[in-house]
């Protein structure tokens, strides 16, 4: 059946919480330094990286995108020589999904929760492949029979797919890498958008000419807020990004994908109210 836009919309909002454990739970680094990567950008590098295989830093940071130059071959090749691929997404499952398990509960092991775990594997492996390489890349692996880590995995095989229409739709827009972290950052209420979690750390020199980029095409002001022509494109790359990662949810029918958002809800209402953990 044809999906909206909204409807992915929607789906984001309630698998995003699912993967984000990966990001602000401790026990994902802590399987990560139980194989040697104690270094926490050296686990998610590997870690989101490794069903690419042992490709060169280049490659991981054309497909990652939002990385400044340089930021991917701090730690790649060089997790390779402590661990394997298949050892780095074996980690990073069983931190997720122990820390899923922690924070929901009895939830855990419930049936809606199993269900959800079905339907959305369903809708992560339904869509092509064909301009989306990490997603493809990640689809590839084998399913995990467990439940919990199963809906761990299709969330995270869907967070790749709208991650890869996202890169397109920025790249049609024409932003960078760094400039979309700005647009992000001011579309969140963030200013000065420099002060963003994802960017502070780069030096000003590299902030200030990308800031003088948005500025020299009209997207932010002197004063480093959004112009209208620069609302307007952050909301034609949302718009896209949300078409594009409509095509997973033509796979279930109207009623299944009532039942998934029904049984997603209140698995996503306990990760959201433990907040970061």
């Amino acid at each position: 059946m044809p999906t909206s836009a909204p409807l992915a919309r929607r789906m984001s909002e309630l698998f995003e919480p699912i993967c984000l454990v990966n990001f602000f739970c401790e026990e994902p680094n802590e399987a990560m330094a139980a194989i040697g990567l104690t270094n926490y950008w050296d686990g998610y590098f590997a870690g989101r990286s490794a069903p690419l295989g042992r490709v060169p830093a280049d490659v991981v940071h054309a497909l990652f995108y939002s990385f400044a130059e340089g930021e991917a071959a701090r730690h790649l090749p060089r997790v390779w020589d402590r661990v394997t691929p298949e050892q780095a997404m074996a980690a990073r499952e069983r931190g997720c999904v122990a820390a899923l398990r922690r924070i929901l509960g009895d939830l855990a092991d419930s049936a809606g929760l199993a269900r959800a775990a079905d339907l959305l594997t369903r809708a992560a492996v339904s869509p092509p492949s064909e301009g989306r390489p990490i997603f493809a890349a990640l689809r590839a692996q084998p399913i995990p029979d467990e439940p919990v880590a199963r809906l761990w995995h299709a969330a995270d095989v869907l967070r790749e797919h709208r991650g890869d229409g996202h890169v397109a739709a920025c790249m049609a827009e024409g932003v960078g890498g760094t400039e979309s972290h700005v647009l992000s950052a001011l579309d969140m209420g963030i200013h000065p958008a420099e002060s963003f979690g994802r960017i502070h750390h780069l030096p000003r020199t590299r902030l200030a000419a990308v800031m003088d980029g948005l500025r020299a095409r009209d997207l932010i002001d002197a004063s480093g807020h959004f112009t209208e022509a620069g609302r307007a494109a952050k909301a034609r790359i949302e718009a896209t990004t949300d078409r594009l990662a409509a095509a997973p949810y033509d796979g279930l029918t109207s009623d299944e994908l009532d039942e998934l958002i029904a049984v997603l809800e209140p698995v996503a209402a306990v990760l959201v109210a433990s907040g970061p953990s």
